[in-house]
């Protein structure tokens, strides 16, 4: 593909309360087996996109973990290659990332030394699959200087804390608000762009030299009468994992049939780095309804509606519902979850009670899982 992507992984959510206070939020586990940042990684992968660059900032360690190496996503070309930038000091600089659009600025002789012409942009907090050759084309055909991915949301969604985005008969954006307080569309942007690498170069440039650093704001808003800025709609399935809610629904979307059968069987396949454990253990007495379990995790109790993620320990009579139990926690006996979202690394003591009655309940325990 005629195109260099670019994962903007750095950022922090308030939204996210304590899921984020140890891992970025693109390194946040989704349905198991996989991160967040592995869905923006495969969507380029799988389009061809040989050369990718993830900006990192707010939590990184975990983060650069999990893409220390690029065979899993198959970016470890000679012509290519999977890159980590992190913010750097230097002699003419000595800021953190101000913005997206400063994050893209200090990292713009990366974009310079390119030679593909086209720039994919993608945030790392979303749950997709998107064949971006097919955003590629659109991008030429209406000859637009930018191109940003956008879907119709139905249903409760809170829409406005999302880009909100009004297009004409031609599918060019007449109007775009940056979460506003109340939204006149439904339709919203994706947090994925295509634009001309000279292009974005040079727009990206002017707006830093006039201190403005955020790139929807300060790029996409204020040249939407001056550019050609056009929409191209998903049909298929989106979601953000940028607040506790939308996480819970996001992991809890792939108890649903028909979602494990479009990300788990239908080609093409989400990749993710593989840890070498064994499969899940069920001992008797346990009993398990509309879950999943991923490896390297013993279950001895019951659990219902729920996501258990990798080398999950659930003891003796303990009571699962809807709930997510994240990597490496150990559950002591007749531990009762419902409506819960448990935080990685956790030891919960034996006979805890914890209902989330007005919502989702994060819990994060720090006992000690192992005692002289």
């Amino acid at each position: 593909m005629r195109a260099v992507g670019m994962i903007l992984a750095g950022g922090n959510s308030y939204r996210m309360k304590e899921l984020s206070k140890k891992t970025a939020i693109a390194a946040l586990p989704i349905a198991g087996s996989f991160r967040s940042i592995d869905f923006a990684l495969s969507s380029m992968s799988n389009s061809r996109i040989q050369k990718v660059a993830v900006l990192t900032q707010y939590n990184s360690r975990s983060l650069n973990v999990h893409l220390n190496s690029s065979t899993w996503w198959d970016f470890g070309r000679k012509q290519g290659g999977l890159f980590v930038f992190p913010p750097m000091v230097t002699a003419d600089n000595s800021f953190w990332y101000r913005g997206t659009a400063d994050a893209i600025h200090q990292n713009l002789d990366f974009l310079k030394n390119c030679h593909e012409p086209y720039v994919v942009i993608a945030a790392g907090d979303g749950v997709y699959k998107l064949d971006f050759n097919k955003v590629l084309e659109y991008h030429i055909s209406k000859k637009a200087d930018v191109t940003v991915v956008c879907k119709d949301i139905q249903g409760t969604e809170d829409i406005t804390r999302f880009g909100v985005l009004k297009l004409n008969d031609d599918c060019r954006i007449e109007q775009f608000d940056e979460k506003p307080m109340a939204a006149n569309s439904n339709t919203i942007s994706c947090g994925i762009y295509v634009v001309r690498r000279r292009q974005l170069i040079e727009l990206i440039e002017k707006s830093v030299a006039e201190e403005r650093f955020d790139f929807v704001r300060d790029v996409l808003i204020r040249y939407k009468d001056v550019k050609r800025i056009y929409g191209y709609k998903m049909d298929s399935y989106w979601s953000n994992i940028a607040s506790v809610e939308s996480y819970f629904q996001t992991n809890m979307d792939f108890l649903k049939p028909e979602i494990r059968d479009y990300f788990f069987r239908q080609y093409p396949d989400i990749h993710s780095k593989v840890d070498d454990l064994p499969p899940v253990k069920y001992n008797p007495g346990s009993e398990v309804k509309n879950s999943l379990v991923s490896s390297g995790s013993i279950i001895n109790g019951y659990v219902e509606n729920s996501l258990i993620f990798k080398s999950v320990f659930v003891g003796e009579r303990c009571y699962i519902k809807n709930s997510i139990i994240m990597n490496d926690v150990y559950l002591g006996d007749n531990v009762h979850l419902e409506n819960c979202i448990v935080e990685s690394g956790d030891t919960i003591r034996p006979n805890a009670y914890y209902v989330g009655e007005k919502g989702i309940k994060i819990i994060d325990e720090t006992d000690e899982r192992y005692t002289l």
